[in-house]
Formats: structure tokens, C-alpha cells, sequence
């Protein structure tokens, strides 16, 4: 990553990070669409307002694996080889604590959560025996985010995604299984996602322990190291906590959602698990850019880092609008595969179009805080998008939408908060440069 080309590189990461994301969406895809074709739009509904919910959940530790990512690539570029082995096992221990506390909070908020989400009654039971299922599987999903961001700091993404691409494939198996000839509908599904997960964590964790370099994973050193988790938690904390304030405004969104009936609730599930195809391809950019950034910012070579970040976001804008043209020529036979009624698909075109039309400045938006905390500058971002993105849905969910009670009303959100956060995070990223980092970027690259 500190030498030679620069484009190519990052394509090379990028890709197998986005199609293992997509996999991983693909896990509550296949859940989304088996129940939708074989059990019905309100088992369909049930399992798709769980989405915000347990993305708040996840996203939580998800930010904080990032932490993870930046702390070993800026130590491997330093070549601190002691730091990166206790990097590595505090890292896998979070991961596991981590998990089972929030599994533990997941079983405990299911039932009134959904019911603060007026989650309707003909499908409320069947949601909560979904997420307290689902939220069993936690500690072996954040064991899996983690042990991936490890691997993402040497810029191994290949290695995570042919392990989600095995569980992947048990997944819909057990699908299909547990709904079709076992008769388990909604708890089917969620318990193929969580034995699903235990594979490919248990793969992963099986590669680390089997490793010849700096990441082996050893249990004498499975311990926690006081000042590595001290600086993993202060770039991963505000990293997970504006993902959990995305999940926050998006709770509220689909309360409103949800206050329009199981047909906008199917469609927009439907919906939801086609564009994100879009955001995960960009977010593959954002987290190879992170890394990218923090090893050349541990090696000591600021020139190279600002053509990574010219180049990260070109090549992020260029895929992300390709995937989402795609997206939008197919859309119609694409939520088709998730329900055929008519009602719920033309609800999913709506959220499409308002979502993909726009998504170039989701790329904006996204793109400026990755830079930032491959500096380690987390912070910035995630105040910029508590402001940008939460006030302006909290606002518009409140103030907006109940003036026309559309469908069409409530995803304009979507492009409306993606305009003002992203131009609040361009100044601060500029700013940063000018201010923060202009001893740094004075300098010349170190030989």
C-alpha cells in the first residue's frame, strides 16, 4: 500500500470488500425474499422493518472495527510488529464481549422496540421472534466484522469474502430448508442467517490462527492491551456511533414507513435490499481509503496520500453511478424476485428511484469521513453527520412528512440530508487539511 502504483491497488481491495458486503446483505436478502415468495407479505414485512434495528445494533461494532483496520494498517506501515500482535488479539476479544453484551440487549429490547417502531400488530410477534433470534447470532457477527477489518489492514479482502461466499451459499440452503419443508417461516430464515454466520467467523478465525506473518492469532495473547483498545475506541467509537445515528434516523423513517401499511413496508423492504447493493460498492471505496490513508499516514508519506485520495474518489464515483444505472434498469424484475404483487413492487420503485437517482451524493458524503479517519480524525465526521443527517430526518419525519403522508414525501429525505452533510464534510476535510495536518502535509514523502 506505501509503494508503487496506486489505482490499481485500490481496485484490487476494493471489489472483494464490496462483493463481501453484498454477501453479507444477501444474508437478510435471502431471508427477505424466501419468506416474501413462500410465507407471505407480512412475514415479508416482520422480517423487513428488523432491518434498521438490527443495523443500529451492528453498526455500532461495525465503526468500531474500523478502528481496528486504521490502528494495524498505520502500525504495520510504522512496522511496529509488537503493537500490531496486540492490535490483532484485543481486537478479537472486543469482538467477542462486544458481541454477547449486545445479544444480550437484543433479546431484552425486542418487543418494545418494534412496538416504539408501530411495527403493526398482524405482523409484531412474528418481528420480534425474528430479531431475538437474529440477535443471538451477534457475538459470532461481530467476531466475523472483526477478524475481516484485521485482515483489510494488510489488504486481504479476498480471504473474508471466499468465506461469506461458503456461508452465503448455506445460507439460502437453509433457507429453503427451514421455510419450505420444515414449515419455520420467520424463525426459519433468522436461524439460517445466524448457523450461516458461526461458518464463516469460525473459517476466518480458523485463517488467523493458521497465518505466517503479523496477524497470526494465538490464544496465550488473547488479551486485552489498555492503550491499543484506548486508540482502537477513539477512532472506532465515533465511527460506530454516526452509524448508529444513521440507524437512528433510519428507525424513524421506518416508523413512518411502517405507519403506511404492510404493502409500503414490503415494497420498501424489497426496496432496500436492491440499492444497498450501491451504498456497500461505495463503502468498500470508503474503507480502502481509510486503510490506504493510514499505513502511508504511519509510513510518513503525505503526497502519496492525497493521490489516494484523488484517485479513491474518482474510481468510487465512476462504480458506484455504474451499479446504480444497472440497479435501476432492472429494478422492476429485481423486486419481482421478492414479492409479485403489484402494490409492493411499485412502493419499491419509488424508494429506487429517490434513492439511486441521487446516490452520487451519497459518494460525497461518504467518501470525506473516510479520508478523515484514515487520519485518525473520527471525531469531525461524526458530529457533521449527527447534525446533517439525524437533525434534518428527525426534522422532516416530524415536520415534513405528516403534511403530505406520501411515500414520495418521506424518501425525499434521503437526497435532502445527503446535500447538506456532504457540503458540511467538505469544509471540515478541507479545513482539516489547512489546519489540522499542514505540518504534515508540508513535509516530503519519507524514502
Amino acid at each position: 500500500m506505501t509503494e508503487g502504483s496506486i489505482g490499481d491497488k485500490l481496485i484490487q481491495v476494493a471489489l472483494p470488500l464490496a462483493a463481501t458486503a453484498v454477501l453479507q446483505q444477501m444474508f437478510n436478502a435471502a431471508d427477505v425474499a424466501v419468506v416474501g415468495r413462500f410465507a407471505g407479505k407480512e412475514a415479508m414485512a416482520a422480517v423487513g422493518s428488523n432491518t434498521p434495528v438490527i443495523g443500529l445494533m451492528v453498526n455500532l461494532f461495525t465503526g468500531i472495527s474500523l478502528g481496528t483496520n486504521v490502528v494495524i494498517a498505520k502500525m504495520i506501515g510504522a512496522k511496529d510488529e509488537t503493537r500490531v500482535r496486540d492490535a490483532v488479539h484485543t481486537s478479537i476479544l472486543l469482538a467477542i464481549l462486544g458481541g454477547f453484551l449486545l445479544m444480550m440487549v437484543g433479546q431484552i429490547i425486542a418487543d418494545p422496540l418494534l412496538r416504539l417502531l408501530s411495527v403493526p400488530e398482524e405482523v409484531l410477534s412474528q418481528a420480534v421472534l425474528y430479531l431475538r433470534i437474529y440477535t443471538l447470532g451477534f457475538p459470532v457477527i461481530f467476531l466475523y466484522n472483526f477478524e475481516a477489518a484485521i485482515l483489510r489492514s494488510q489488504g486481504n479482502t479476498k480471504t473474508p469474502l471466499v468465506c461469506l461466499t461458503l456461508a452465503g451459499i448455506l445460507n439460502v440452503l437453509l433457507n429453503l430448508f427451514f421455510v419450505i419443508v420444515l414449515r419455520m417461516d420467520v424463525a426459519g430464515v433468522a436461524l439460517a442467517t445466524v448457523l450461516s454466520n458461526a461458518v464463516s467467523s469460525s473459517l476466518l478465525f480458523i485463517y488467523l490462527t493458521r497465518d505466517k506473518g503479523l496477524l497470526r492469532v494465538s490464544p496465550k495473547y488473547l488479551k486485552i492491551d489498555r492503550n491499543v483498545l484506548r486508540e482502537i475506541i477513539r477512532i472506532g467509537l465515533p465511527a460506530g456511533m454516526q452509524g448508529v445515528l444513521f440507524s437512528v434516523s433510519n428507525i424513524m423513517v421506518q416508523s413512518a414507513i411502517n405507519s403506511l401499511g404492510a404493502d409500503i413496508m414490503a415494497g420498501s423492504a424489497a426496496a432496500f435490499n436492491i440499492e444497498i447493493c450501491a451504498f456497500f460498492l461505495l463503502n468498500a471505496f470508503v474503507q480502502t481509503l481509510t486503510t490506504f490513508i493510514g499505513q502511508n499516514y504511519g509510513a510518513r508519506k503525505p503526497q502519496r496520500c492525497l493521490r489516494i485520495t484523488r484517485i479513491a474518489f474518482a474510481q468510487a464515483m465512476a462504480f458506484t453511478m455504474g451499479i446504480a444505472v444497472v440497479l435501476l434498469i432492472f429494478a422492476r424484475p429485481l423486486l419481482s424476485l421478492f414479492n409479485s404483487e403489484p402494490a409492493v413492487i411499485e412502493a419499491g420503485l419509488i424508494r429506487m428511484r429517490y434513492i439511486l437517482y441521487f446516490e452520487y451524493l451519497d459518494v460525497l458524503m461518504e467518501m470525506f469521513p473516510g479520508a478523515m479517519r484514515g487520519y485518525g480524525r473520527s471525531l469531525p465526521p461524526a458530529v457533521i453527520s449527527l447534525i446533517g443527517v439525524v437533525g434534518t430526518r428527525v426534522l422532516w419525519v416530524n415536520l415534513v412528512f405528516p403534511q403530505f403522508r406520501t411515500f414520495r414525501a418521506l424518501v425525499t429525505v434521503y437526497p435532502v440530508t445527503w446535500i447538506i452533510t456532504a457540503t458540511a464534510l467538505a469544509i471540515a476535510y478541507f479545513r482539516m487539511k489547512r489546519v489540522d495536518l499542514k505540518d504534515f502535509f508540508a513535509m516530503p514523502d519519507a524514502e
